[in-house]
């Protein structure tokens, strides 16, 4: 999935959805990028955060992740172009897959759910 393919319009009709639903949602963008996130804040009611794996260490994005999420039944990563695009042309340092496997750790809550691995 690359730039201009529909990720924000979706992850934000998904935003929309689930907080119709009654459910407090939480939203993050992979990279930094301040547009998508003032979208997600608008539409949410909460906050939106960055997280770019490449300028953040991963203790530092799993806290960021764990405060963001406090008080929120669900949270959602928007990643960015594609699911392996990163700092590192060989490995994964600053790509949406590498904070899908981040935010992995929180198994409790439906967190972490990244919008590039539901669509590929």
């Amino acid at each position: 999935m690359g730039s201009g393919v529909g990720k924000t319009t979706l992850t934000l009709g998904l935003m929309a959805a689930f907080k119709q639903k009654g459910l407090a949602v939480e939203g993050y963008k992979a990279g930094p990028d301040f547009i998508d996130p003032s979208f997600h804040t608008l539409v949410t009611g909460r906050p939106s955060r960055n997280l770019d794996s490449s300028m953040i260490g991963p203790s530092t994005l799993k806290e960021i992740i764990y405060r963001g999420s406090n008080g929120s039944d669900l949270s959602i990563i928007e990643g960015m172009m594609g699911l392996f695009d990163g700092k590192d042309p060989t490995g994964f340092r600053g790509s949406t897959a590498e904070l899908s496997q981040l935010a992995e750790m929180w198994k409790g809550r439906i967190e972490g759910t990244t919008l590039n691995t539901l669509l590929q």
